[in-house]
């Protein structure tokens, strides 16, 4: 089994899918507003349950390439976003995916925390050497966080998924391991190291927009 351990940052906590977060991850794929700039178009219900559980099967998988988190509040065990990485089959590439946060979640306008502890995880414990991300050209808002998470625009990629009845062109970013670990916080340097993971902080809650990484993202 490919487990990966829990992550602590300042704001958020990621860990692995349980069967208890069905209806959190149904909720987010079955709705309109979050579905809107994900790389798949929204689920039923079923389709939603379909993809839950091949996500619960990821760490059972050799090699493991997919990795889907749960976002936790700190201080608190329960799922109100997830956030991915996809390692990619050739060099030491992999790319984060599918950030989305529930309107109610208390982690709000953190979102690209959680991008940043996943990419700690990818650079340390997974050796990788280039993470990258992308949003759909027309979801400005993105940029500020991409840029939050370290990540350094790119290129535009045209035409890259169709959902919604249309192809959507692709914004793209990405960092590279040394210059990104030279600006890692305490929290990521862990990480990196593979030290003891600390414990979250006190809970803070702010707010925008839900967001998300890469061409599946949101």
């Amino acid at each position: 089994m490919n487990h990966l351990p829990e992550l602590h940052g300042e704001h958020l906590w990621l860990r692995e899918l349980r069967a208890t977060d069905l209806a959190a991850f149904e909720r987010i794929h079955t709705h309109r507003v979050l579905t809107r700039y994900l790389g798949v178009d929204r689920m039923d219900a079923r389709q939603a349950q379909d993809a839950f559980a091949q996500h619960l099967a990821q760490p059972y998988t050799h090699p493991r390439r997919k990795h889907t988190l749960a976002i936790c509040p700190p201080g608190q065990d329960v799922m109100v976003g997830t956030m991915g990485l996809l390692v990619e089959e050739y060099g030491r590439n992999a790319m984060l995916t599918s950030l989305v946060l529930l309107p109610d979640a208390p982690v709000r306008g953190h979102g690209h925390e959680a991008g940043r502890l996943l990419m700690a995880y990818g650079f340390g414990h997974l050796g990788l050497h280039r993470i990258w991300a992308g949003h759909r050209a027309d979801h400005t808002r993105m940029r500020e966080v991409m840029l939050a998470a370290g990540l350094h625009p790119e290129a535009t990629l045209r035409e890259l998924f169709h959902t919604q009845g249309r192809w959507h062109d692709v914004t793209t970013y990405a960092a590279l391991a040394p210059a990104w670990t030279r600006q890692a916080t305490p929290c990521e340097q862990a990480i990196l190291r593979g030290a003891a993971i600390p414990s979250p902080a006190a809970g803070s809650g702010v707010a925008p927009a839900h967001s998300a990484f890469a061409a599946t993202g949101r």
